[in-house]
């Protein structure tokens, strides 16, 4: 499904090529498509992988094919959120990593000041766009719609504190990758899987046997079966 808006997720100061320093993304360009976003009954915010756009994620909403909802997609300035691995301490990525969590956060606010219930919000990343998708959730734990992590996990090295507040109380977190992906580990994925079910989530990990780094059927399908019960 093509983009069929695009709009400002607002200004700041910019540095010589345009940036903000202290806040990347700020002002980033977000796509949208489906339901216009004052006439939804419910918003997906799709978060792009490093190197992508906002419009491939998108492409995504043509395969989940359930009615009344609204894609927001933001694109990354430079095409990635932050600059380094994932597994990389989190001061590393910084000021990149707060700047592209505070993105996520917008896109969540757009959809409350619209009318949407946090029960109808969902999250969904590819790669990068997971992790990021997964992280803002565990930082942000209360009862969303879902999370659709597709290959990604939490952000940081091994020794990073997970001490999120808050509960997710029964969000339900689907979160599907190989199990040889040379991008993710799957022993990170689990670990997500692990703190995610302790903050409340009711996860659906799948672990893919020799898949590539991309996505498949059967993600789309558990996609769908998640927002198609939020939704009624």
């Amino acid at each position: 499904m093509a983009a069929d808006n695009t709009f400002s997720t607002g200004a700041g100061i910019p540095s010589d090529d345009g940036t903000r320093r202290d806040d990347p993304h700020a002002g980033a360009r977000v796509a949208a498509a489906g339901a216009p976003l004052d006439q939804a009954r419910g918003v997906v915010v799709m978060i792009h992988g490093r190197g992508a756009t906002a419009e491939s994620i998108l492409s995504l909403a043509a395969e989940l094919r359930v009615p009344g909802l609204a894609y927001l997609a933001p694109q990354a300035v430079g095409h990635a959120w932050y600059p380094l691995s994932f597994l990389a301490p989190t001061e590393r990525n910084q000021p990149w990593l707060d700047s592209a969590l505070a993105t996520v956060g917008r896109m969540v606010a757009q959809a409350e000041t619209a009318g949407i219930p946090p029960e109808r919000i969902f999250l969904l990343g590819f790669s990068q766009g997971a992790c990021l998708a997964t992280e803002w959730t565990a930082r942000h734990a209360r009862r969303w719609g879902g999370l659709f992590a597709l290959s990604g996990g939490l952000i940081g090295a091994d020794d990073t504190p997970r001490d999120y507040a808050g509960s997710l109380d029964g969000t339900p977190a689907f979160l599907g990758c190989s199990d040889v992906d040379a991008h993710i580990p799957a022993p990170r994925v689990q670990e997500s899987a692990r703190i995610l079910e302790t903050l409340g989530a009711r996860v659906d990990l799948r672990l893919y046997r020799g898949m590539g780094h991309t996505v498949n059927e059967d993600e789309i399908g558990a996609v769908t079966t998640v927002l198609e019960e939020a939704m009624g």
